[in-house]
This record gives C-alpha cells, structure tokens and sequence, in this order.
C-alpha cells in the first residue's frame, strides 16, 4: 500500500508539472517552462514529450546548442518518433548545420507524412537556399496540418514577398500576426512590405510595436530609419540611427542615416562628425564629400568647405551640387577676408 502510494503520489506530481510547463508554454514563459520540463527529466531523463517540450522552450530562448542536445536526447530515447527527429532538424537550421538538418527532417517526414513541424522545417530550409517556390508549397502543406501556427504563415509571408506577390504577403503576415500579435518576424515583415506600398504612417505604427518588444532589433531599427527618413522625421530618426550606430559602428546607412537626421536638425557640428565617419566607409562618395562641403560652408568655416568641395570636385570634376557649393564658399571666404581688412 506504501509503495503504491508513493507510485502514485509521483505520477500526480508528474503530471502536475507536465501541465504547468505546458500553461508556461501557452503564456510564453519560456525560462519557467524550461525549468519545469527539466524538472520532469529529473524523475525520467528519457521522458520524450518533456525533452521535445524542453527543446521547444530553448529555441524560444535562443540557446540552440542546448536545443540540439534536448533534441538528440529525444532521438535516442526514441529513435522512430517523427517529432523529435522534426526538432533535432530544427535546432540543426538554427546552428546552421544545414545538410544535416535536411537529413533528420526528411527522416521525420519519412515516419510521419502529416508532421506540420516537420513541413515547417522545410519550408525554412527552402528560404535559406533561396528556393521559394519550393518554400512557399512546403508552407502551405504545414499551415494546412497546422493553421494556428504562426511560424508557418510567417514563413509563407517571406516566400511570397521574395516572388514579388505583395499583397498574398501582407495576407500571410497578417495571418500570423492575429494568432501572434508580438511575433517580432512578422512585425518587421509587415513594415517591410507596408513601406514598399508607401504606407509610411502604418510602417511607423508597425515598428513601434516591433521596437517595445525588441528595442534592439537590427532589422526593425533599419525599416524604421529607412521610413523616417522618407517622411523627413528627423528628431524620431535622430534617436532611431544613434541607436543603430551604436549597434552596428561599420553600417555606412547607419551613420549616414544619423548625419541626415542631424542635419535635418540644424546640428551641423554633430553632422560634420557624423559625415566624417561616413567617408571613412566610403571615402570616394562624392556626394558624401559635397555633404561635407555643405555642412562646413553652414558652420561659416568656408576655408574648409572650399577645401571640402574641392576634394568633391576632384572625384567628378561635372558634380553640380559640389560645383555650387564651391563657388559659394569661395564667394563668402573673400567676403570674409575684406570685412578683416
């Protein structure tokens, strides 16, 4: 009697925590979710739903090599199951170990024809080799196995914006986002696409939400730079290309976003910095070199701009814009000079 209570009373604690990781799992909490599946593997380290559990929450939490073990830790407990083959391919993608990745997957889809897991995971690999036909059909056949994933309409979305059908990839997007409203790769996705029809004000909108949920985000900070530009919000884009400087020092849109941002503010010092950084990127612009020129003639320092527009000139001698300011820069350099005597 001891014995089959203790038996029992490990079963409900079991189950109590499988059903507890899969409530983490549905409120996305995916570090209380890990814990809890690996409270599961400590009573059974062959426990197959809690290690595939187990690598679905790292992959949310971005810890692919860990997700990889999880993975083949379910493969080996179970060699014929389909859906920890599916993840062991899944967590291949991510550490871009691509041909294997394709191995393991076809090896699922060979166990189990209706995996939508499994369907997904090629549908990713065909985006990766730029085969996006392939991508889009291999999307499909997940979303019809599995229509509230929102993974698979965002992979959808991506094939369908690369074979140029916009408004099928505003669909799939939007598909996405009603069954995931704060998925970021849909987010940026849509700004994307939303910025291609020019409707600015909606990609602004878009990336706001994109950048509250990651602030840091390359892609969403350059859709939004790219936009604010366009709409000639230079204080909004002033903090959205400092930030993008600081996260990437060697982007030339980078630096030449926050000059553009600065001088759309009157700050010409701060733009003749930021110009300066630009040209180290890419020294033979000439149309970097005349912004210089411009920025200097602003600031009254007309030796320099002359200097400035000069070195313009000398990269393409029929420039007008450098031509212009030349001219002008001299005319007020020699004004400058008489007014001294």
């Amino acid at each position: 009697m001891v014995d089959g209570s203790i038996s029992s009373n490990k079963t409900d604690t079991a189950e109590q925590l499988r059903q507890s990781a899969r409530e983490y799992v549905q409120a996305k909490r995916w570090a209380e979710a890990r814990s809890a599946y690996a409270a599961l593997l400590s009573n059974d380290k062959e426990d197959e739903d809690a290690l595939t559990g187990l690598a679905g929450a790292l992959e949310k939490l971005a810890d692919y090599e860990a997700m990889y073990e999880a993975a083949q830790d379910a493969v080996q407990a179970n060699p014929g199951s389909a859906r920890a083959l599916a993840y062991k391919a899944r967590a291949l993608q991510k550490l871009e170990r691509l041909s294997e990745a394709t191995i393991a997957n076809d090896q699922a889809l060979l166990l189990d024809t209706n995996l939508a897991l499994a369907w997904f995971n090629r549908s990713g690999q065909q985006l990766l080799q730029e085969h996006f036909p392939e991508a889009l059909r291999y999307a499909e056949r997940s979303i019809e196995l599995d229509p509230d994933d929102a993974r698979a309409w965002t992979n959808k979305g991506l094939a369908l914006l690369q074979l140029h059908r916009l408004h099928e990839a505003l669909e799939a997007v939007n598909e996405s986002l009603a069954r995931d409203p704060d998925y970021l790769v849909p987010l940026t996705l849509k700004g994307e696409i939303l910025r291609r029809y020019g409707r600015l004000q909606e990609v602004v909108e878009t990336m706001r939400h994109a950048l509250e949920i990651a602030p840091d985000d390359i892609s969403s900070l350059n859709v939004m730079a790219q936009t604010l530009r366009t709409l000639s919000s230079y204080e909004e884009l002033s903090k959205i290309s400092a930030r993008l400087v600081e996260l990437t020092p060697e982007s030339l849109f980078a630096w030449d976003s926050y000059a553009c941002a600065l001088r759309g503010l009157g700050r010409f010092d701060e733009a003749t910095i930021a110009i300066e950084h630009v040209l180290e990127l890419d020294p033979t612009n000439v149309r970097y070199m005349m912004i210089k020129a411009d920025n200097l003639y602003r600031l009254g320092r007309y030796r320099e701009a002359v200097s400035a527009s000069e070195s313009a000139l000398r990269l393409d001698e029929e420039y007008p814009p450098a031509r212009r300011i030349h001219e002008k820069a001299m005319r007020a350099m020699y004004q400058q000079k008489r007014k001294k005597k």
